[in-house]
């Protein structure tokens, strides 16, 4: 009987330290050892690095440093971290004793108004607790809070991740909104350079070498132009309205700010973009799906646990107190005992959700792999944009030249009589578009820098100057 009382202890003990299921280990994804179109081969921390400000643009990031802490995207990820910081300590509750007491008074008494009648009265105190522990024999609330703690880190992930999609967002609605203006004061000036040779044609028709054909043609280029403004203008105010929403404002609140104008926002250097292993650590989306993958394969262990006994520890103690007009006294009872329970017959309840458990971590684990290919496509893609950008941009420019002189000769011949109008409206035409298809190309160009950025996961740690997002990784980061 001695020896009994001497292995029962010990034997809970052991088992108490058995986890079931499977130990996490990260994954590993093979990749390449470098990016096709980046240069040399070497490891960079790009979570830290404002590359916004490539643009030296003040007002952008002011925008940015505004916006950090005020986006609304943002706001929610961190009321997410409260709530899986929250779940770790309802996930570690379940393995903890759980105690809980109560108490209660009552009096009552009797008068009587007949002969020989009496008053009595009585009082009754009473108290009593109850406890209970869950002997965690298998591991089950331990593999609980390890996938909350997963969770949790993953719930800091995201708040990262929101913050590179308004990094993202931002930049390019900022892009947007400039190139909106750039594209209107060139059309501007194209108006002006139309009405210029509206004059002319009425000019030369007033000395009979015009026909009427050629003043309205020229009137119908200067109209033309007229009706492509209001495009812009539409263009730049849903940007500026956008932008003031990912601020947490309501729409116009910037508009009047951002008409003072900008020249369109010009990288002024290039970004290092690492080697591909630096995306999985320095991208929030698959920090956050390798986490997720931790938190699904620790709640196998929960779900196997369910198909071994369980050991409850429980008691009680009530006691009372009674006091009357003959007499008191007291009154008390107790009780304490283990109690098992075998899961014996359950319609492969218990089996299915070991099932369930072990696909959704598969599933998890596909969703990891395939954030990370996507991540070294989006690296890939930007690199190549970037690239191309760089050199449609510079062609750009010498069209644009070229069309400035086209436009000056075929006036001047004009002039002399060697040409016809239609050769000045011919030349207008293409100096109008080559002049916007150059802005365009600029703004293609900054998003293509402002793409890779985001896709090498550049900025996403940065935090408000005031230090309001995050108060520190859980205790379970990896």
């Amino acid at each position: 009987m001695k020896t009994a009382k001497v292995l029962l202890p010990l034997s809970l003990l052991l088992l108490s330290g058995c986890v079931v299921g499977p130990n996490y280990q990260a994954p590993n994804a093979a990749l390449p050892v470098k990016f096709s179109q980046g240069g040399k081969a070497e490891a960079v921390e790009a979570t830290l690095n404002p590359w916004w400000e490539a643009f030296r643009d003040k007002r952008l990031n002011s925008l940015v440093a505004q916006g950090m802490g005020e986006n609304l995207d943002v706001q929610q990820s961190l009321e997410r971290i409260i709530e899986a910081r929250a779940n770790v300590v309802v996930a570690g509750a379940g393995g903890l004793p759980e105690i809980n007491v109560g108490g209660s008074a009552t009096a009552e008494g009797q008068d009587g108004s007949f002969i020989g009648g009496r008053h009595t009265e009585t009082k009754t105190l009473s108290a009593g607790g109850d406890a209970s522990w869950l002997i965690d024999l298998f591991g089950q609330y331990r593999r609980a809070k390890e996938s909350a703690s997963a969770s949790l880190d993953a719930a800091y992930d995201d708040v990262n991740v929101a913050r590179l999609a308004y990094l993202s967002d931002l930049t390019t609605t900022y892009i947007e909104a400039r190139y909106n203006q750039e594209a209107y004061a060139l059309q501007q000036q194209s108006l002006a350079s139309r009405r210029e040779t509206l004059k002319l044609t009425e000019d030369i028709k007033a000395a009979g070498a015009a026909s009427s054909l050629d003043v309205v043609q020229a009137e119908g280029l200067v109209n033309t132009t007229l009706a492509e403004l209001p495009g812009y203008q539409t263009g730049f105010n849903q940007a500026a309205n956008h932008i003031a929403t990912l601020l947490g404002l309501p729409a116009t609140s910037v508009t009047a700010d951002l008409r003072k104008g900008s020249a369109q926002p010009w990288p002024r250097y290039n970004t290092k973009i690492g080697i591909p292993a630096d995306l999985v650590r320095n991208r929030p989306d698959i920090r956050r799906a390798e986490r997720q993958l931790a938190a699904a394969t620790a709640s196998i262990g929960v779900a196997e646990a369910q198909l071994y006994p369980s050991l409850t520890l429980s008691g009680s103690i009530d006691g009372s107190r009674i006091v009357a007009s003959a007499a008191s006294g007291g009154l008390a009872a107790w009780s304490f005992g283990p109690s098992l329970n075998l899961p014996i017959f359950n319609g492969g309840r218990l089996k299915a959700n070991v099932d369930i458990a072990k696909s959704a971590a598969q599933q998890q684990y596909l969703a990891w792999k395939q954030t990370v290919l996507n991540g070294v496509e989006e690296v890939e893609n930007a690199l190549v944009g970037l690239r191309n950008n760089y050199e449609t941009v510079a062609a750009l420019r010498k069209v644009v030249d070229s069309s400035e002189r086209a436009l000056g000769l075929a006036r001047e011949s004009y002039k002399g009589g060697a040409t016809s109008l239609l050769d000045v409206l011919d030349a207008e035409r293409s100096l109008a578009a080559s002049r916007v298809s150059l802005a365009a190309s600029i703004r293609n160009l900054a998003n293509s820098y402002v793409s890779l950025n985001v896709a090498i996961g550049g900025g996403s740690a940065i935090e408000p100057a005031d230090g309001k997002p995050s108060e520190g990784k859980s205790s379970a980061a990896y």
